[in-house]
């Protein structure tokens, strides 16, 4: 698997499709050419997949679940464990991997990595802790059994900021629960998202046919995903427009799915006046910056009280200057490219925007290849698309709140309701105004970022459906069956 060995069988396999336990050719007429976002390197050249070799993944998938499924907790839960410990071993290369594939700076990409190792363990576990229960009957002789079972084939669709934690969530927990998985990477990321965590199981052992990666155009087989017959769950992560046509797709097509779809954010970070500012200025800068602010749960508006509002910019701008720009594979650097041209040429626009709607921009920067310096707009209003829409990179409005229940009310003031945080020096009012935010996540006196493996992750509103994580997501990813035994002849009236 190492990156640096170009004549090894591990990295000549990513050129590849994984289906059915076996690498082979695509077989679409297109190519994704994988690149590196900050110099523009050919990484790899796949040759996409059809519709035939998704329908094939999905006949593994089936085949290979219903065995998979008997096997003992305990068989289950040592490939969790061998995974964990080829993480490990493999670390440095995937550290490497994340840095040219998805432009992640060393810092993230170490975060990323012990993300996807602690949901891995955090999986081993599921096996485990999966249970049903008995409920009493009002029908003498009847006794009422609730088992908890897999839910068959899952579909996952990753995305590209987060590739290998946001795609290993799903996988791991869908497979220690005894299901297959038929996986989408997203294409700007076809390595970290998927291939690379295929071998990463095939090593540990993982039977055949209980992983599939399939790169392909969207066009091709973006939709054929979802509406296959054979998967029970699509698992998405993704921007709320895609996850919607997904819903449609998994309800109104010809066989009805279950979905878990985390989306879109529009994140707030509300500093009250009471708040430690020169820690919330910190904590505003790392929250808003790391991965370019390419992160669903990244920070998205800055919330300040009217009091302390100057003060928090000067110090919020003069620590942002500081910050290193450029080469993600430097060990110092805070900011580095964005994933491509569109979602470059996206930012371009809303910086444009933001000053023709009034806002004043106080930090800027030349714009060099893909890499987008910070940029800070104060006297930003919650009308204005810095505020109303989710940026994903390294722009940041700062909005003036007249008080406490104004920021409340700034907070709220979205379709999104995915993460949000609050500063304050009295945690009693911090946990009154968390609990005032209608979003999944709050964190006082922390940063929007955040996600444990032990904890619900998911958002409200247009910020998705369903929890990751913990025993949230083995009700995502397991079915109940009620199944009633009737011990003694039962009485009917006719």
């Amino acid at each position: 698997m190492s990156s640096n060995d170009n004549n090894s069988n591990a990295y000549s396999d990513f050129h590849l499709q994984f289906i059915g336990g076996e690498w082979q050719k695509g077989k679409d007429d297109s190519i994704n050419t994988d690149t590196n976002p900050y110099n523009g390197d050919t990484i790899v050249e796949i040759q996409q997949a059809t519709k035939d070799q998704l329908d094939e993944a999905y006949d593994a998938a089936d085949q290979a679940q219903a065995k998979w499924a008997k096997t003992t907790p305990a068989e289950r839960a040592a490939v969790m464990y061998k995974v964990v410990s080829i993480l490990d071993q493999r670390q440095d290369e995937i550290v490497d991997w994340l840095i040219k594939e998805s432009g992640s700076t060393r810092i993230k990409a170490m975060v990323e990595f012990s993300s996807a190792r602690a949901i891995t363990l955090e999986a081993a576990s599921f096996p485990n802790r999966v249970h049903g229960e008995i409920r009493p009957s009002n029908t003498p002789g009847k006794e009422n059994f609730i088992y908890r079972e897999p839910i068959g084939v899952v579909a996952v669709i990753s995305p590209w900021n987060f590739p290998l934690h946001l795609t290993q969530r799903s996988i791991a927990p869908a497979l220690a629960l005894g299901n297959a998985v038929v996986l989408k990477p997203a294409s700007d990321t076809p390595v970290t998202g998927g291939l690379l965590l295929a071998k990463v199981f095939e090593e540990a052992g993982l039977p055949k046919g209980l992983l599939n990666v399939v790169v392909g155009s969207g066009s091709e087989i973006g939709d054929a995903i979802v509406e296959h017959k054979a998967p029970s769950l699509v698992s998405f992560t993704g921007s709320t427009s895609v996850g919607q046509h997904i819903g449609e797709l998994a309800n109104g097509g010809e066989y009805i799915k279950q979905v878990a779809l985390e989306l879109g954010g529009n994140s707030p970070f509300v500093v009250l006046k009471d708040a430690d500012i020169e820690q919330a200025v910190k904590a505003a800068a790392f929250g808003k910056f790391l991965h370019q602010g390419q992160i669903c749960i990244a920070i998205n508006r800055v919330v300040v009280e009217d009091e302390i509002y100057d003060d928090f910019v000067e110090r919020f701008l003069a620590h942002v200057k500081t910050l290193n720009v450029g080469d993600p594979n430097k060990q110092d650097t805070a900011v580095g490219p964005i994933i491509n041209e569109k979602q470059l040429k996206s930012l371009k626009d809303k910086i444009a925007k933001a000053q023709d709607e009034g806002a004043k921009m106080i930090l800027s920067g030349e714009i060099e290849g893909q890499v987008v310096p910070p940029h800070i707009f104060t006297e930003v209003t919650r009308e204005m698309d810095l505020s109303c829409n989710e940026v994903f990179g390294p722009l940041v409005g700062i909005i003036r709140a007249k008080d406490e229940d104004d920021a409340l009310s700034i907070a709220n003031d979205s379709m999104y309701g995915l993460s949000s945080a609050v500063f304050t020096a009295d945690m009693q009012k911090g946990l009154r105004f968390a609990r005032g935010i209608r979003a999944g996540m709050t964190h006082i006196n922390d940063i929007s970022v955040n996600d444990e493996s032990n904890t619900p992750f998911g958002g409200e509103k247009n910020s998705g459906i369903g929890r990751f994580n913990g025993e949230w997501v083995l009700e995502e990813f397991t079915r109940t069956h009620w199944i009633s035994m009737q011990n003694e002849p039962r009485q009917y009236p006719f």
